[in-house]
């Protein structure tokens, strides 16, 4: 006998353990994989993509916001019943904030602004940047910031109202407000004097030179602007609960 047949049979028993361990392993993995799903489709089809995972995710998000502020308003409708003189006062100081904290509506003349990223025919044939051919963060809120030294009485982006503690963040090719992304063309409108906000807009650097590039064949990115004479900025309705960080505990 020699001893490659020898060595050949040797390994046979080896084999044959081999293969029931392998069938079990599999079948630890599906157990895991039934366990983790819980009854759900772990890759659905649904989400085959970002942008239907994020209109998905920001109608969840809209619903959540939506059932939150229907229960502040019951709990402000349960608090008006408290018949305490501390509790009116403070009711009563707090109504004279909410106008100016953005929790009334504002309407009247303004101006609106839009901005876009450039056409899917110039971004693919230009030579530029690319970052010079889509809309950033920092171009909204140049816009904004504008409005605001103008005077502006009241500014949104997307029908969104913005307050105090809104934050303008990019996320990709959409504009995220109150942690809902909202896509471009990115509308932003002003509740103020045509003209000076016009005029505030004109006199800052930063979008004269975006407004430069919007002229610019081999750039376009998107960018109109007009005045209106009726303008409304609905109440913010969105979460009022202010998060702040927590520093950690000395040791």
């Amino acid at each position: 006998m020699s001893p490659t047949s020898h060595d050949h049979r040797q390994k046979l028993p080896g084999w044959r353990w081999a293969t029931p361990v392998a069938f079990g392993c599999a079948g630890l993995l599906f157990v895991a994989s039934a366990h983790s799903s819980d009854g759900t489709d772990l890759r659905p089809g649904r989400n085959d993509n970002l942008a239907s995972l994020v209109k998905s995710e920001s109608s969840q998000l809209q619903q959540i916001q939506d059932r939150a502020a229907g229960l502040s308003r019951d709990v402000d409708d349960l608090s008006a019943q408290v018949q305490d003189k501390g509790v009116r006062r403070a009711r009563t100081t707090a109504a004279s904030l909410e106008a100016p904290a953005g929790f009334r509506e504002v309407a009247g003349a303004g101006i609106t602004v839009t901005l876009a990223d450039a056409p899917r025919s110039v971004r693919e044939e230009s030579d530029e940047d690319i970052d010079l051919l889509v809309v950033h963060q920092q171009d909204i809120q140049a816009v904004v910031n504008a409005m605001w030294r103008a005077g502006a009485e009241a500014i949104t982006i997307q029908g969104q109202r913005l307050i105090s503690t809104t934050g303008i963040k990019c996320a990709g090719n959409s504009v995220e407000l109150q942690g809902i992304p909202y896509p471009q063309p990115f509308v932003i409108q002003a509740v103020g004097d045509p003209d000076r906000l016009q005029a505030a807009i004109d006199a800052d650097a930063y979008l004269t030179l975006y407004r430069s590039q919007s002229a610019d064949p081999d750039i376009s990115i998107g960018w109109q602007m007009a005045h209106d004479l009726h303008v409304v900025a609905p109440a913010y309705e969105g979460l009022r609960t202010l998060t702040h960080a927590v520093p950690l505990a000395e040791s």
